[in-house]
């Protein structure tokens, strides 16, 4: 365990979780549990990678084996949602590597042998993964083999097999990052770019030409003349239906019925309100008080004029004015009061510096370095030699946790706030006992420690029924269908929200943590309404869903809308080129051409022939222009905006654009080509990811 408590140390009193770890978050139905455990239905497969399954069991399994390297590094089993968000994703990340990745890069040719995976541990070239570990740093912070060595003897040693675990991971995480190095090397440096492209590059990007143009503009009202049929349209659908691929969703509608306090419930809270306040005058044991009394505890955190905004304004003008005790304030549901407890001059910020000791005769020693300190002796020299946070190091000074104020500071290091400079003194925390200096401080401010007194007005028991029962009411209305659904929001006069849903969706507006909606709605088929489904205990939801989207191709009749104005578009250019064609047929001359079009000549000098960059002219006109003969009116060219007909002149050849631009610019294409790596290995590995039916 003094290992286990060793490497939380060593990752710093403020510890930032910089790995994904696991924890499972979430609660199932026993019988959905149990129904996941005892099938082979891919219906509760979490995910399918390159033809594996990933059950249920396996990710849970996968999912406390980060957790327990997050223990590990923290200390704690409390992990907030974000924390588990990441843990789920770093489980699911290992099972992508696992079973794609590495197999893809294997069948690239690519290997990392034992003697490598030995040279990434503890050889000549050391991974980041262990050379970066504070684990394993010695006083200095430089990686220690040494430390390394010692930390494998202890795991075999640790009964728990807590650290099997983590040493197992670390072993895994830089064999995979090797297999990531490798295989982006070989795909970065197979992105070449010959002689001929690179000098076609610079040729274009340095090549420019005053562009004039006469632009005739699509019309806007319809054109009855262009049609677009039903084969047309299959026919397109045919050709692209990768391009309407769809993950499964669901259309639906839902009414929500709020549980919200009545009237009588406000006045019952504000009687309530009124009687503690009388005692909240004149109280002696405010925190006792508080506790019972108040849905505030009392804060010893100082308030500077201005803060109390936070929690009303009122409050804080009131406080602020010099009154000792502020009148009930109402705000919203809520009524407020709040008593000024102690005022002092107090800095916003104070320099820190500390010693961490642990052990059975940390206070003893803690106690004596003060009084070293007192004499003089070099703060950061005895951190170096004596504190177990090697970690803090502000400003370049071993022991150095630099600026700290009220809202960044480390639990249990409250007192420094009103410490006297200059004089050391020992603080005892749950991490240990702390020599303890500050060394400067902020010019201090006038601030008021604040007791509040506040109670929000709740639904009652009985306020809570009758919102039941319209629920109640609306959900018997519908029978269970949609045509019910529609009568009921009709007869009771109720707001009916729409909604795309996937697995995914756990919000629905403000609501949050709606799960059950989604997991009711996946469910069931077109057609359906549900009973009442209750989330958060003050939301009662009706939901119905109108059609079900299944996973794969949207259905041509669904996207026909799209395509016909799609294929109408292209017709209505074609058309409009075709008609502007006919009209300048014989003309010489731009202006000509502008005044048989109505139009007038517009203008662009030094447009370059690439659209690597910004242009001020669109693509279409580009691309004709860099090909186009100089001094000779040229098109018509449909774009994006209309029909163009244009002519260059001045066409020049610079050397501005080089050949570390170019090569820069490949190199940065490749990167972002690289990035594509995993989501296209995804894509032909054909995977699916279904934790969101579960989480």
């Amino acid at each position: 365990m003094a290992v286990l408590q060793n490497i939380r140390t060593k990752f710093g009193i403020v510890i930032s979780i910089i790995i994904a770890l696991a924890l499972l978050s979430f609660i199932i139905d026993p019988g959905t549990l149990e129904s996941a455990v005892n099938t082979m239905s891919s219906k509760f497969d979490v995910g399918r990678i390159a033809g594996k399954s990933v059950s249920l069991t396996d990710f849970q399994d996968d999912i406390n084996r980060y957790t327990t390297i997050n223990e590990i590094l923290t200390g704690s089993s409390v992990q907030n949602e974000q924390t588990q968000e990441q843990i789920r994703n770093a489980a699911w990340q290992e099972n992508l590597d696992k079973y794609m990745f590495v197999k893809n890069a294997k069948k690239a040719g690519l290997n990392v042998c034992d003697e490598e995976m030995v040279a990434l541990i503890s050889g000549d070239y050391v991974s980041p993964v262990i050379a970066q570990n504070p684990v394993f740093a010695d006083e200095s912070g430089a990686f220690s083999v040494d430390n390394l060595k010692l930390f494998v003897e202890q795991v075999d040693a640790d009964e728990t097999g807590r650290l099997r675990t983590y040493w197992n991971y670390l072993q895994n995480t830089v064999n995979t990052q090797q297999y990531y190095a490798k295989y982006g090397s070989l795909f970065t440096n197979g992105n070449y770019m010959n002689a001929l492209q690179l000098k076609d590059e610079i040729a274009a990007a340095n090549t420019t030409a005053n562009i004039d143009y006469v632009l005739s503009s699509y019309p806007v009202a319809k054109d009855s003349s262009i049609v677009v049929s039903s084969s047309e349209i299959k026919k397109y659908y045919a050709a692209h239906k990768d391009f309407f691929k769809q993950n499964a969703s669901r259309d639906i509608e839902y009414v929500v019925f709020e549980v919200v306090p009545s009237q009588k419930d406000i006045e019952d809270t504000e009687d309530a309100m009124e009687l503690a306040y009388e005692e909240f005058a004149t109280v002696d044991n405010m925190k006792s008080f508080l506790l019972k009394n108040s849905e505030r505890s009392l804060s010893n955190y100082w308030y500077k004029a201005g803060e109390l905004n936070t929690v009303n304004p009122e409050i804080n003008n009131s406080i602020f004015a010099g009154n000792d005790i502020t009148p009930i304030v109402k705000d919203g549901n809520s009524f407020l009061a709040a008593k000024v407890i102690a005022s002092k001059n107090i800095p916003d910020s104070v320099y820190v510096k500390h010693i961490l000791l642990q052990g059975a005769d940390a206070k003893h020693v803690a106690d004596s370095l003060v009084n070293v300190v007192k004499k003089g002796a070099n703060f950061a020299n005895l951190a170096a030699s004596y504190s177990l946070d090697q970690n803090s190091a502000a400003d370049g000074e071993i022991g150095n946790i630099g600026w700290m104020t009220q809202t960044y500071m480390i639990p249990g290091f409250e007192s420094v706030m009103e410490a006297v400079a200059g004089q050391p003194y020992v603080i005892n925390t749950q991490y240990g006992s702390h020599v303890v200096l500050v060394t400067k401080k902020t010019a201090p401010v006038a601030k008021k420690q604040v007791a509040i007194l506040e109670k929000t007005a709740l639904a009652s028991k009985e306020t809570f029924n009758t919102f039941y029962a319209q629920a109640n009411t609306f959900a018997t209305l519908t029978g269970g269908k949609y045509a019910g659904y529609k009568t009921a929001v009709d007869s009771m006069k109720v707001y009916s929200h729409s909604m795309n849903v996937t697995e995914a969706t756990s919000s629905y507006g403000a609501i949050k943590n709606a799960k059950e909606v989604t997991r009711w709605v996946f469910d069931n088929k077109a057609g359906k309404a549900s009973n009442i489904i209750t989330v958060n205990n003050n939301f009662f939801f009706v939901a119905t869903v109108k059609t079900v989207n299944e996973e794969g191709y949207s259905p041509v009749e669904k996207n026909s809308a799209f395509i016909s104005n799609m294929l109408y578009s292209e017709k209505l250019h074609a058309k409009v080129a075709a008609e502007v064609a006919e009209k300048i047929k014989g003309l010489g001359t731009l202006e000509a051409v502008a005044d048989k079009l109505g139009t007038v000549v517009e203008s662009n000098a030094a447009v370059p022939f690439t659209t690597s960059g910004y242009s001020p002219v669109e693509p279409a006109l580009i691309g004709a222009a860099s090909t186009a003969e100089e001094g000779v009116v040229s098109g018509p060219v449909a774009g994006l905006r209309g029909v163009y007909v244009f002519k260059i002149s001045d066409k020049k050849v610079g050397e501005y654009y080089t050949e570390e631009d170019a090569k820069a610019l490949a190199s940065q294409k490749a990167q972002y080509a690289s990035q594509m790596i995993i989501p296209v290995m995804m894509q032909n590995g054909d995977v699916k990811d279904n934790r969101a039916r579960f989480f």
